[in-house]
């Protein structure tokens, strides 16, 4: 009998994890759709400029590579 009480039930740390992540969220500042919309095309033109970045350095190097090897 004292063995059942040390342990929580699996249950119980089941329920309370669900209730404080509920409790959490309901904590966090949502955007509004426009916000949201605002930031994804931000990340978007940030991904596209370094894509251009890296695909530059990287044809750059290659090419250097390649004059100094062949």
């Amino acid at each position: 009998m004292a063995d059942k009480n040390l342990k929580p039930k699996k249950e119980n740390r089941i329920k309370r994890w669900w209730r404080e992540t509920v409790g959490e969220l309901r904590k966090v500042t949502w955007p509004t759709p426009r916000e949201a919309w605002r930031l994804t095309k931000i990340v978007i033109l940030v991904m596209l400029i370094m894509g251009a970045i890296l695909g530059g350095l990287d044809f750059l190097f290659t090419t250097v590579i390649g004059l100094a090897l062949g």
